[in-house]
């Protein structure tokens, strides 16, 4: 397959980084000679869990903030999302002093509703579909004039997101045999998979998503957008399906998708806390899942994994 000529390049990316790096944290890279030995493979992590905002989403949502012009910033800028593009927005917004009108489901985690007004946003809820989200962000930019930023339908959201794979290449000193992210709507896997292409060319890019909202496997199938046969996972950043800018970069880029289910996810993340001592979301266990239920496929492995956020309530937490 050819790539879209309008895909980010090597040189939009690391221009992404540079008009993003003063606003971000450039996080670690761990290892944790446990879970190496429980999976078999060997693990570094990279721990957006650690990245302002507390997820990478920072990185997208401050690359199309900043590239947006004084008059569009003045604007205002919107979106919809369950919780960490709209930080994202919200403190890209904060940035740029732009305003921020963010849509959020009504059942969103209260830690991430509280940190999207700790920025400043105005935010407006709707019922946890995407159709209801995209209605309802399009009647508060009739209200407002605010401009879009979609959470990963958008190419500078993606360079944004290929910065994490970018800086986990850079700075690790192995050459990774796979590198693994979640998958959503897409934009952290498509920036990977374009980040891994130019970087370390060699290296395979797998997702991982969970089995109550397997979308995504079966776009990667069929080679169009599909909706999940049924939406029930404790993974409630990844509840939304592919767009179709970051499907055509996922099926040229991306090697294959992994499913797990709720059981597999939660165990998961019960191992990088107990064993990592850090904190993360149930979304950013899903690649690790994916890894333990397939040990033999990765045995002897350099894997990188992304954790890409931390922004869990602790009110409600599985085990």
């Amino acid at each position: 397959m050819t790539d879209n000529p309008l895909y980010p390049t090597q040189a939009i990316i690391e221009a992404a980084h540079e008009r993003i790096l003063p606003h971000i944290h450039r996080t670690p890279i761990l290892t944790c000679q446990t879970l190496n030995e429980i999976s078999g493979a060997e693990i570094y992590f990279k721990c957006e869990n650690f990245q302002k905002i507390g997820a990478f989403k920072a990185r997208g949502g401050l690359n199309a903030g900043l590239s947006l012009s004084s008059i569009e910033q003045a604007r205002g800028i919107a979106t919809h999302s369950s919780g960490n593009h709209a930080q994202a927005i919200a403190y890209a917004a904060s940035v740029v002093g732009a305003k921020a009108y963010i849509v959020m489901p009504d059942n969103s985690p209260q830690v991430k509703v509280d940190a999207v007004q700790g920025y400043g946003a105005k935010v407006t809820f709707c019922k946890n579909t995407p159709e209801e989200r995209q209605s309802t962000v399009e009647e508060v930019i009739a209200k407002t004039g605010a401009v879009f930023v979609h959470p990963f339908n958008d190419y500078a959201v993606i360079a944004g997101q290929a910065t994490a794979a970018k800086e986990l290449i850079e700075d690790s000193s192995v050459v990774f045999d796979t590198i693994m992210a979640p998958v959503g709507g897409g934009g952290l896997l498509s920036g990977t998979g374009l980040a891994v292409r130019y970087y370390s060319p060699t290296t395979k890019v797998i997702a991982g998503e969970p089995e109550g909202a397997a979308d995504a496997i079966l776009s990667f199938k069929t080679g169009k957008i599909e909706k999940a046969p049924y939406v029930n996972t404790i993974a409630d950043g990844l509840l939304t399906y592919l767009g179709d800018k970051t499907l055509g970069i996922i099926l040229n880029h991306v090697e294959d998708i992994l499913t797990v289910s709720d059981t597999e996810i939660i165990a998961a993340m019960r191992l990088i806390w107990e064993r990592m001592k850090i904190i993360v979301e149930p979304s950013c266990a899903v690649p690790f899942a994916a890894l333990l239920k397939s040990k033999e496929r990765y045995a002897g492995q350099k894997v990188g994994i992304i954790l890409t956020g931390g922004n869990v309530d602790l009110g409600k937490l599985p085990f």
